[in-house]
């Protein structure tokens, strides 16, 4: 039997998307409206995985949820999506990781208790998993550092010897420390570094995207996600910016997880690292369309649709 094209490592929690143009909180028991609250698929690596299951790939999940409804929710969404959810550990007696994003069109505030997914080790990975994928991407480092990160590289180093690429996408760390020997170790292992221009700034210590490209695309490509401003694309001495025409976001929660799926998709079809960048460019922007991460993610068609119309040049 062959595997997935993809195999999707990290994160997998309920969000609870709170939308609307004022959505802070007045503390002191006052009750606010807000435009709605929605309670979706959430966690990188899951709508990553849902996102690049749109898109045609075959994809399985490894993370870890608690045996809750919150945990039987994520469970029967992702199923429904076509995603193989058989290798997400169910962990008796601990709660379900939950999100509550505060969004107002193009920015949010996130608050996030892990609950089960920090206890994701590499030991949960199927070694079977890893000999059959095509690639395996790992999302949010920093929220699984203590328990996957020591055996992180290990996992990816056995990917790539039974010939899959693979990608790593740390998110934001809220600890601020930005890495460690055992981070430094995966990133070693990794074929496609994928972080947004805050995080790529962060983890190569940079105080110019120009110095941390160069940091950060040693030995691996690098794309480096600038929201509506398109993306960086780094290969060897090759540096492009790719653009897309302009969207009006609804929500922008999970348009980073949808791009990484639209790139890997790319890849995986063969296409060269710009125009893969492209797709993600544009996976990414039509996610936004509809409130929370998956809602709106495209098919390969619109998402290659829009990919056509995008503006690839020299970066400097």
């Amino acid at each position: 039997m062959s595997g997935p094209d993809l195999l999707v490592v990290g994160d997998c929690n309920p969000d609870v998307l709170v939308l609307g143009q004022d959505v802070t909180p007045a503390f002191g028991q006052q009750e606010k409206l807000v435009d709605g609250i929605w309670l979706v698929i959430g966690g990188s690596a899951a709508i990553t995985a849902v996102a690049a299951a749109r898109l045609g790939l075959s994809v399985a999940l490894v993370a870890a949820v608690g045996a809750d409804p919150a945990g039987t929710f994520m469970l029967d969404q992702l199923a429904r999506e076509g995603v193989d959810v058989s290798a997400v550990a169910i962990r008796p007696g601990v709660p379900t990781g939950m999100t509550v994003a505060l969004s107002r069109g193009g920015d949010r505030a996130i608050l996030t208790a892990l609950g089960a997914m920090a206890s994701l080790t590499a030991a949960d990975v199927p070694v079977a998993l890893l000999a059959q994928c095509r690639h395996v991407h790992v999302s949010s480092y920093f929220l699984l550092a203590d328990t996957l990160g020591p055996g992180l590289a290990g996992i990816l180093s056995a990917a790539r010897q039974a010939g899959a690429t693979t990608s790593l996408d740390t998110n934001w760390d809220p600890s601020g420390r930005w890495g460690d020997s055992s981070l430094a170790a995966a990133i070693a292992q990794t074929d496609v570094l994928v972080p947004n221009e805050a995080e790529a700034l962060a983890l190569s210590a940079a105080t110019s995207l120009d110095v941390a490209t160069g940091t950060l695309a040693a030995g691996r490509s690098l794309v480096v996600k600038l929201g509506e401003r398109g993306a960086l694309c780094a290969d060897g001495q090759l540096r492009q910016r790719v653009s897309l025409p302009l969207v009006t976001p609804v929500d922008a929660t999970g348009a980073g997880d949808c791009f990484n799926a639209g790139l890997i998709a790319g890849l995986l079809g063969g296409l060269a690292l710009a125009e893969a960048t492209a797709l993600g460019c544009a996976a990414g922007a039509l996610s936004t369309g509809a409130p929370g991460g998956t809602a709106s993610a495209p098919g390969m068609a619109a998402a290659a649709r829009l990919a056509s119309r995008a503006s690839v040049r020299p970066a400097g």
